[in-house]
């Protein structure tokens, strides 16, 4: 029973580091019908922000996690700025193509800019533990399962309470009459990249500091693991992609610790195609019918 909860604890962890990547693909989705296959490498970036501002600029822990969430909120306006807006119109293959280029220049410019070696990330966070009846829990583990929890629960608020979040919802249900509403379309989803792409930092910074390593391919997996995420709750909706996530978490970590723990990544990966056959909206997605 306590090599369960244990294991419970790591999945919280891991599931709520999926779980905040995975809301910059739903929300970007569900304003612009777009998979950014490029947001893994948004949360690589963050993670190498993150590490310049500690290693260099000696800053503590908040410092890091709000400047890097800010700086690659940036990255992410530029990116929808340069790649997607002008594409706006174009086949929905044109955008995926130019969403793959975006990674594949993100993970090369990072690697000539730094290089390809592993980079080891300072410790922002005390590394205190505790035993709670045979139960160890570390101050890092609960410090990310609160930031995730946290940052999950303030962007449900924005979403379901703020005029920014009116104005997403109102994009995602249709683009074209918002702008009769006086709503800049553009503002918005520039707005939603933004955020987006915060989260995506935050998990970044998260994943080094469980996980001190980093490098300019780290993103790949994390990536796919975070769009299974949001394809198994629901890919557009916020719910969703929170449950998706916090599922695969826990699926992984139960897997790894009953099962060799090779079976990982392909169990991760089945299910999204076990997803995609038989419950293709996700968990809490519903069935659309089209009128031909």
């Amino acid at each position: 029973m306590l090599i369960f909860i244990q294991q419970l604890m790591n999945a919280l962890q891991l599931g709520g580091i999926y779980a905040l990547i995975a809301l910059g693909y739903t929300m970007v989705y569900g304003v612009l019908q777009l998979i950014n296959f490029a947001h893994g490498d948004i949360f690589m970036v963050g993670a190498f922000i993150g590490l310049f501002l500690a290693t260099y600029l000696k800053l503590p822990f908040v410092a890091v996690l709000l400047l890097t969430m800010a700086l690659t909120a940036v990255v992410g306006v530029a990116v929808e700025r340069v790649a997607y807006r002008p594409l706006r119109t174009a086949p929905r293959m044109s955008l995926i193509i130019t969403a793959l280029g975006v990674s594949l220049f993100l993970e090369n410019f990072t690697r000539a800019t730094v290089g390809a070696a592993p980079r080891d990330f300072p410790a922002l966070v005390a590394g205190a533990t505790w035993d709670l009846g045979g139960v160890t829990v570390g101050s890092v583990q609960v410090l990310i399962i609160g930031i995730s929890v946290g940052l999950m629960l303030i962007l449900r608020y924005v979403v379901r309470r703020t005029l920014l979040g009116k104005a997403m919802r109102a994009i995602a249900d249709n683009r074209e009459v918002i702008g009769l509403m006086g709503i800049n379309p553009d503002a918005v989803i520039a707005a939603t990249f933004a955020i987006g792409s915060g989260l995506a930092a935050a998990g970044g910074i998260l994943v080094a500091q469980a996980y001190p390593v980093i490098e300019p391919y780290m993103g790949i997996v994390v990536g796919w693991k975070a769009f299974i995420a949001a394809v198994l709750g629901g890919i557009g909706l916020i719910d969703g992609a929170m449950l998706g996530g916090f599922i695969l978490g826990f699926t992984e970590i139960f897997v790894a610790a009953y099962l060799p723990s090779t079976f990982r990544d392909g169990i991760a990966f089945a299910i999204l195609i076990i997803v995609l056959l038989f419950r293709p909206t996700g968990l809490l997605g519903r069935p659309v019918s089209t009128k031909v």
